[in-house]
């Protein structure tokens, strides 16, 4: 008795089109999102700084005669949303004090900043005369 022989199906997946294909869009995903991150121009103005808490918080009322500087604890110095040097801080506050007298000064200072950077800010600020001072801190829950 003869017995007939299964076929066999030459059934073969390419894989290296498969796998082009999906490096090529692995790598398009990543330079769009690298790119959308890098030029995000939301990105740079916001300012982290995790105030410590008190009861009793005052509202500064209108910014028109405020002047804010922030201390994150990374340790960059912000005058009203920019980077500057305590020299670049001296500068431009005695410019500000000489264009408004009365100002006030709001310090926000993050709970991790370093101490010292509070009292050279303080230094900056009494060595320029400026005695209206205020410093942020969130209402408690």
């Amino acid at each position: 008795m003869k017995i007939a022989p299964t076929r066999k199906y030459m059934f073969n997946l390419e894989s290296v089109a498969m796998t082009d294909i999906v490096l090529n869009m692995f790598i398009f995903f990543f330079i769009s999102f690298s790119l959308l991150y890098t030029f995000n121009p939301t990105k740079d103005k916001v300012i982290k700084v995790n105030l410590p808490s008190a009861k009793h918080v005052m509202n500064p009322g209108s910014p028109g005669g405020y002047v804010t500087i922030v201390l994150s604890g990374e340790g960059p110095l912000y005058l009203e949303g920019e980077v500057v040097t305590y020299k670049e801080l001296e500068d431009r506050l005695m410019q500000k004090k000489a264009a408004e007298p009365g100002m006030t000064v709001i310090i926000q200072v993050d709970r991790l900043a370093p101490f010292k950077n509070v009292v050279r800010v303080l230094d900056v600020l009494n060595g320029l005369g400026i005695e209206r001072l205020r410093i942020a801190a969130q209402q408690e829950k």
